[in-house]
């Protein structure tokens, strides 16, 4: 019981290395991605892991909870504070359990309607996407982009005033622009609907005031607590002053939702993590950080755009970005493989009125989180830059066939293709001595 991993268990002390190794040498760029403090990764490995405390602060059912009931407690208050809300539950597991623990607080199951953002537009699965729980057990309209890929707040109020959904989503994983809380909340207001923020992958911008907060405006605030808020992976499930106005029991409705609703007992070395990073997040340094992303960002899309990508929206207003391929005659697919061969990593994603299924899409999504965690400036960006552009040069043209029939084969054969391709591997020499001189935190 005193052994270390290497001792017990070799083969998966190996692969572990072999991550760390992987994470040092190439350039992570999936937005959704980032690095944690050593902190962070110290409160994630205690013996908090052995403890069971089911049920919430003084109220446990278990015996032997003073201590987590402190550090509870403390990532409450530390997000209450942060965040400017009166309530937060801080056990939701996952950003999936998260959101659903709204839908079942506040709607009648199969009868209760939400109304979000398209999956393939750049919504959530939990946003109401087919196939979900979100659409399984609830009602679903999803609303869509503007061709110009930005939000069309006239067809989302007519959507909205048509169908009259209780809950409107607000909040999107794949949007590259700035959300107009107050707008989406004059709609809300109009259809009597509750206004759900998910601000999972823009949370660490909104603390540090790189992005307006969604506070104000909505009744529930969401937010997965590692994206950019650089923490472990947990959730947060807040509600606002205005949410409190409309409903004074919301609060309690969620934590029974939690539990008995859909968790048993919360995660406490995920807790302790979770206050260790909402504390980094109220330092002057973690400010700096969001705005460098931020600055990040829009450089690399300008630099980008100098070289013909086609960025829907036409940039970025935060940390992500997101690319049309279709102009370079290059599925999302094999330019998300051919970029891992270079060391960059970001992945394929569908683009505002893709006509390719979900495996083959027409784009591909990357951000700048975690290589700004790293260190990276916006003089970087521009080196980033022309890698991404050599690389998707290098495999280009090569769209998937429109024949499904045909897809598989065809993706079998150029897999083996990029996988050997050496200017590839050359590109990705030059990234990891690069990315050397960023050591990992």
């Amino acid at each position: 019981m005193v052994k270390s991993l290497k001792q017990v268990d070799p083969k998966i002390f190996e692969l572990i290395q072999e991550e760390e190794k992987r994470q040092r040498n190439v350039l992570e760029m999936i937005p959704s991605e980032n690095y944690t403090s050593t902190a962070v990764l110290e409160a994630l490995g205690t013996v908090l892991n052995n403890k069971y405390s089911e049920g919430y602060p003084k109220k446990r059912y278990y015996q032997g909870n003073a201590v987590a009931d402190e550090v509870e407690q403390l990532a409450i208050e530390r997000a209450k504070k942060l965040f400017g809300v009166p309530y937060v539950n801080v056990q939701a597991l996952s950003g999936s359990v998260m959101n659903l623990a709204v839908y079942f607080a506040t709607l009648p199951p199969m009868k209760g309607k939400i109304m979000g953002l398209s999956l393939s537009f750049g919504g959530h699965l939990t946003h109401g996407a087919k196939l979900t729980a979100s659409s399984t057990f609830y009602k679903s309209v999803q609303y869509t982009l503007g061709r110009d890929g930005q939000l069309d707040f006239a067809a989302i109020e007519k959507q909205a005033i048509a169908e009259k959904p209780n809950i409107i989503v607000c909040g999107f994983t794949a949007y590259p622009r700035i959300i107009n809380f107050e707008r989406f909340s004059k709609i809300a207001k109009k259809v009597n609907a509750l206004l759900l923020a998910d601000i999972s992958h823009i949370s660490g911008l909104v603390v540090a005031g790189a992005h307006p907060s969604p506070v104000p405006y909505v009744d529930i605030v969401t937010t997965t607590t590692h994206k950019t808020l650089r923490g472990p992976r947990g959730a947060l499930i807040m509600v606002t002053d205005k949410g409190l106005k409309r409903d004074p029991d919301l609060g309690a409705k969620i934590d029974r939702a939690i539990i008995p609703g859909l968790q048993g007992g919360p995660h406490d070395n995920q807790t302790a993590a979770i206050a260790v990073a909402l504390l980094e997040a109220s330092t002057p340094g973690f400010k700096k950080y969001a705005s460098q992303i931020v600055k990040n960002s829009q450089t690399l899309a300008a630099s980008l755009t100098s070289y013909g990508f086609d960025l829907v929206s036409g940039g970025s207003d935060n940390h992500l970005i997101l690319i049309d391929l279709r102009n370079k005659k290059v599925s999302g697919n094999v330019a998300a493989l051919a970029l891992e061969q270079a060391g960059i990593v970001v992945n394929k994603n569908g683009v505002p009125y893709d006509t390719n299924p979900p495996f083959y899409p027409s784009g591909i999504r990357l951000g700048t989180p975690a290589i700004t965690t790293r260190g990276l400036k916006e003089k970087d960006m521009k080196k980033v830059a022309e890698w991404i552009n050599m690389a998707i040069e290098l495999v280009s043209p090569n769209e998937a066939p429109f024949e499904k029939e045909t897809r598989t084969l065809w993706w079998k054969e150029e897999k083996k293709k990029i996988l050997a391709n050496k200017k590839l591997l050359a590109i990705g020499r030059e990234v990891k001595a690069f990315a050397s001189k960023f050591p990992l935190p």
